[in-house]
């Protein structure tokens, strides 16, 4: 019987805490949907837990009080609460599940407050329930009307202890190494500024260089532009030049032409008149001859 009241104490217990873990927002009963919250607790699917819900709930209220889920869930893992050979009927089961959410009990004197304390401290819990009245009002209750639960208590309370000191330091570690995740991103992240700090500067160098160069590059372009319409200039002026060049050589050449026309028929003129002075020329040589003749004549016939 001792073991079946220790069974029931910590299926109560375990219930307890399932309760709570469903009814975050402490409305004093749950519902199909808080039923979910079991999922990290339990290896049941959603669908599973719909179905324990719909077990444990038997007049289809929609919610579950804490003494319907701890009487249901017992039933439903195989153990009465309410065994009649027990010396724990429902009226005590009850007192004791609710007994955590009732606030009508208060410290009996200053002697149980200290050995409340010296029991926390011991278990190394002291510091680790933020509100431990509760706690305080169950254990007080327990060892006035329960003593023999009481070492159990105090073992729960000394594995819920060490699991919250676990949960803490895995805590404190994972909130260390988001911390060091944290620093090596900011020093990520300035590096990665910096970078890019220096890769703006770099590339704000770069467009001012070039920039100059390209203001350089245009100077040099509208000196050379300017050179070449001067040259351009030159070479128009030049071109008119040569056109009235062209022109007066034209208009010297008609009049060229028009004095070698004239030289030309001169020319024929005077070849004309050459062949007659020509043949004038022969005809006074041919007299000339033949008064030569006529005087050689004359001269023998003188000799004789």
């Amino acid at each position: 019987m001792s073991r079946l009241e220790d069974v029931q104490v910590e299926m109560l217990e375990k219930a307890r805490e399932l309760f709570q873990l469903c009814d975050k927002d402490e409305k004093g009963f749950i519902t199909k949907v808080d039923m979910q919250r079991l999922q990290s607790e339990l290896p049941l699917t959603p669908e599973q837990l719909e179905t324990v819900f719909d077990s444990l709930e038997q007049n289809n209220k929609g919610y579950l009080t804490p003494v319907e889920f701890s009487m249901g869930l017992g039933k439903l893992i195989g153990i009465e609460l309410c065994q009649g050979a027990g010396r724990m009927d429902r009226s005590r089961h009850e007192e004791t599940f609710e007994s955590g959410w009732s606030d009508d009990l208060d410290p009996a004197d200053d002697d149980e407050e200290k050995r409340f304390c010296s029991m926390m401290e011991q278990l190394g819990a002291a510091q680790l329930f933020e509100d431990p009245h509760e706690i305080r009002e169950l254990w007080a209750r327990l060892r006035k009307e329960r003593p023999e639960l009481l070492s159990n208590f105090e073992e729960f309370l000394l594995r819920v202890s060490s699991h919250i000191k676990e949960v803490n330091h895995e805590k404190e570690s994972m909130e260390q190494a988001l911390k060091r995740k944290e620093s090596d991103h900011d020093r990520e992240v300035r590096c990665l500024y910096e970078e890019m700090e220096q890769q703006i500067k770099a590339e704000r160098e770069r467009l001012v260089c070039q920039e100059a160069q390209r203001h350089d590059r245009s100077n040099l372009l509208q000196k050379e532009l300017h050179n070449k319409e001067q040259e351009l200039e030159k070479i128009l002026c030049l071109q008119k030049k040569l056109e009235h060049q062209l022109q007066s050589l034209n208009s010297e050449q008609l009049e060229t032409r028009v004095q070698n026309e004239r030289l030309r028929h001169l020319n024929e003129n005077l070849l004309e008149e050459l062949e007659k002075s020509k043949w004038e020329l022969e005809a006074v040589k041919g007299q000339l001859q033949k008064l030569q003749k006529e005087a050689q004549l004359d001269q023998e016939q003188k000799d004789r």
